[in-house]
């Protein structure tokens, strides 16, 4: 996969990619990097410890979030996406369901687009398609601010993937191109408990798209249950689950913490003959 001056070659390692929140209310590092200069020293530090991407993001999705302007989102990521791209050797993403926001990102350096709406919002497909971006197309039931409400589902493996087979159809209608698409199921997007662990166990089911698939389990609230633990707490448990994830056919795991998910997939890759 084209990304930029960058090439992502799938299926001979797992690629890490490091959370950057430049936001003051993200369910775990809200506030630490909400500045540029300690957004880019993170940036900095995932890099050096082996992040194979960066993704930027510039207004918090977890549950109950309300959303920022447009503006407000623009102005947080911009800076700090620009001194990545320029210090770094590694694509950078960037984080937002805002055609205004991914053009400004692009404009700045960010060369994936990871979309938690999976181009829904009018005009973000035109976008992915006129800059020949690598897109990720996200599952998520309902919105952040009251999607863990009342999730339901007959089964969750299948609505996702009829999801994923409506979203590629869009998205190839729209002329985004096939080899540009990337999957994730969206872990805890809409999800209890029993929905995630299903998705984790049934990975397997959606390589039937023959598309890369990236998964997100990094500290979120399903690992809290299972240990009864805060965020702060759930490195071990954010583990298990990038090894479940790489062993089940993730392509990309979504982590917070980069040197411990590298070393991780690194085994977790010799295991699994890649």
């Amino acid at each position: 996969m084209k990304c930029g001056k960058h090439e992502l070659d799938f299926g001979r390692k797992t690629f890490v990619m490091g959370i950057l929140n430049v936001t003051p209310d993200s369910f775990s590092d809200g506030g630490r990097f909400s500045n540029t200069k300690q957004a880019v020293a993170q940036g900095l530090r995932m890099a050096d410890e082996g992040a194979d991407i960066i993704d930027v993001g510039g207004e918090s999705t977890r549950p109950g979030s309300e959303p920022v302007s447009v503006e407000e989102e623009i102005r947080r990521i911009t800076p700090v996406i620009e001194q990545l791209a320029d210090k770094t050797s590694i694509p950078v993403s960037v984080d937002t369901y805002r055609p205004e926001v991914a053009f400004k990102a692009f404009e700045a350096g960010a060369c994936i687009l990871n979309d938690i709406n999976a181009l829904r919002t009018r005009g973000m497909a035109e976008f992915a398609a006129n800059h020949n971006l690598p897109v990720v197309l996200m599952h998520m039931q309902g919105k952040p601010k009251t999607m863990q409400e009342s999730p339901e589902y007959g089964n969750v493996v299948d609505e996702i993937n009829a999801f994923f087979e409506e979203r590629i159809a869009f998205a190839l209608g729209k002329g985004v191109k096939r080899d540009n698409i990337i999957l994730d199921p969206g872990v805890g997007f809409g999800k209890r408990l029993e929905h995630n662990l299903e998705i984790l166990r049934n990975l397997a089911k959606f390589r039937k798209h023959n598309l890369p698939l990236m998964v997100g389990p990094s500290r979120k609230s399903f690992i809290g249950q299972i240990l009864t633990l805060s965020v702060d707490e759930r490195l071990e448990g954010t583990l298990a689950a990038v090894t479940a994830s790489i062993l089940n056919g993730a392509d990309i795991v979504r982590v917070h913490d980069v040197k411990e998910a590298v070393r991780v997939a690194a085994v977790a890759d010799a295991i699994a003959g890649r």
